[in-house]
């Protein structure tokens, strides 16, 4: 018992090692990606400078030019009119070519400097941008181990028997997770935050439009920033319904999916959506109208991003004994036997299934679409 002991403890002890080296590893990847981050900001910026220099020594290359060529048809007709023109003429024809040569030297010297230095940037700023990818690339993995070198492993141990698999779904889960946070925060950099920036830009633009242009014209720019603001408020609805739209606490399943349907349709204008009731509209526990709009979801999200859906039809019919949901689609379809890395949605919605004592089944075939049939007994 002893010696038992005192083998827990060592383990216990390196796995602390483990963590506080991955901790500091962890810290010092996110310092590398911030420096990077404000690295490529900042070059970007000297870029976009390099490019307005090089914008106007374009333009003055070319005056340059033609006034090169200006002074050598001086320069040609003194030569050739030698006793027409004083010494002094002559000297300042010659000086004014030289000059003008010199300053076209000049200017394509300093073009060729901008230029190496743009294609120089440009590489950096392509490696820095492979360097930020890695780095967050690390940065998910490291969490994924942190969540699961900190997790207590023995409960996973009473629900799969095979260590292989337990390790594998524990994992998965973890990065799921932080592949969803990832996502996410990519969606509201993307979308609202954006939109938000422009907005204050735009707000700016129409107070200078209205001094410099009139009322006419700025209340054009207002009609412009309304369409951009409710753009920004429609993103944001449509992420807090994938999370979690309140209608489902307030209204129940049905109001909540037929709303959750029509807006996924509207932002994937390629697809048409069918959503039908033939059963009860009624309010459902909890636990079963949060199940259900996630099962509903996790097939339509499937249908449209890896199925390549076109049409989609959501069939939902609830009874006083039973809730029967059908999801079917027009898409590629896939081989039900055959396991692919991104069947983990299908794990969770057996899961929620399971939970409710219902029953799941896919039915597939390549080419051919897919239909989802969920059936869920009620519980008086």
């Amino acid at each position: 018992m002893k010696m038992k002991q005192i083998n827990v403890k060592s383990i216990d002890e390196i796995r602390e090692e483990m963590i506080e080296t991955v901790t500091c590893s962890k810290s010092d990847i996110f310092q590398i990606g911030e420096q990077c981050r404000q690295d490529y900001e900042n070059m970007t910026n000297e870029l976009e400078n390099i490019k307005q220099m090089m914008g106007r020594l374009m333009k003055e290359g070319v005056q340059l030019e033609q006034q090169v060529l200006e002074a050598r048809g001086m320069l040609s007709e003194v030569s050739m009119n030698f006793k027409q023109y004083s010494e002094e003429e002559v000297r300042d024809a010659y000086e004014k070519a030289h000059q003008l040569q010199m300053d076209l030297s000049i200017n394509w010297q300093y073009k060729k400097q901008l230029l190496d230095k743009r294609d120089d940037l440009e590489r950096r700023l392509l490696g820095l941008d492979e360097t930020i990818d890695r780095a967050d690339q690390l940065l998910t993995q490291f969490s994924v181990v942190m969540n699961y070198l900190t997790s207590d492993l023995k409960q996973f141990g009473e629900v799969l028997e095979n260590a292989k698999a337990k390790q594998d779904f524990g994992l998965k889960i973890i990065e799921a997770q932080e592949e969803e946070r990832k996502r996410l925060s990519r969606e509201i950099h993307d979308g609202p935050a954006q939109m938000l920036a422009n907005v204050i830009l735009r707000s700016d633009l129409i107070e200078r439009v209205y001094r410099d242009k009139g009322p006419e014209e700025a209340f054009s720019e207002v009609h412009s920033f309304k369409k951009m603001v409710r753009s920004a408020l429609y993103e944001v609805r449509r992420i807090i319904y994938d999370l979690r739209p309140m209608a489902l606490d307030d209204l129940g399943l049905v109001p909540t999916l037929r709303k959750y349907l029509q807006t996924i349709e509207e932002y994937h204008n390629h697809s048409k959506i069918e959503f039908v009731n033939i059963g009860l509209e009624r309010r459902l526990p909890t636990k079963y109208e949060v199940a259900l709009f996630r099962m509903i979801q996790e097939s339509v999200q499937n249908a449209l991003k890896h199925a390549n859906a076109c049409q989609i039809k959501v069939r939902l019919e609830i009874t006083n004994a039973a809730i029967t949901v059908l999801v079917k689609d027009n898409g590629i379809g896939f081989d039900t036997n055959h396991k692919k890395p991104e069947s983990f949605g299908m794990i969770g919605m057996r899961e929620r299934v399971d939970l409710l004592d219902g029953e799941i089944t896919f039915d597939s075939k390549i080419g051919k679409g897919t239909a989802v049939l969920i059936c869920v007994p009620l519980i008086n």
